[in-house]
């Protein structure tokens, strides 16, 4: 990923408790490391010769936003125009499930409408992101 012409945020939902907002960042960042492994760095060597993991090669802006600009940002991801665009949701559906297979249960049977976002991530052309995303403020 070349941080020059392609960017990667996260929206998370404004109204959050800290612990969950942490929560779905985290979720988000580790489906994020799966979809897109290449933009993780080496691991690195501290003055000692310790190892650390490798982490991700550019920054990650956390923007806010509310559940129903996250739909609306999802909708748009269905037109062709953003189809090269790497899209991860977190839902309050997901967020309630016990297990993987409750989630995979309760997702099958649910509508997109009817989800309630908690995060969205993006990742790609920067154009692109910055087009959905540019008038969300940060996260503070």
């Amino acid at each position: 990923m070349n941080p020059e012409n392609e960017k990667c945020v996260m929206i998370i939902n404004q109204n959050l408790p800290a612990g969950v907002a942490a929560n779905t960042a985290a979720i988000m960042g580790i489906s994020l490391g799966k979809q897109k492994p290449q933009i993780v760095g080496p691991d690195v060597a501290d003055k000692n010769g310790r190892y650390r993991p490798g982490i991700i090669e550019f920054p990650v802006p956390i923007l806010k936003g509310s559940s129903e600009n996250m739909q609306e940002i999802y909708r748009k991801l269905l037109l062709p125009e953003f189809s090269s665009l790497t899209a991860i949701d977190f839902t309050d559906l997901a967020q309630g499930c016990k297990t993987y297979e409750e989630f995979i249960e309760k997702m099958s049977k649910s509508p997109a409408d009817s989800l309630q976002y908690l995060g969205l991530t993006l990742c790609g052309p920067k154009k692109k992101v910055n087009k959905l995303t540019g008038n969300l403020p940060l996260l503070r």
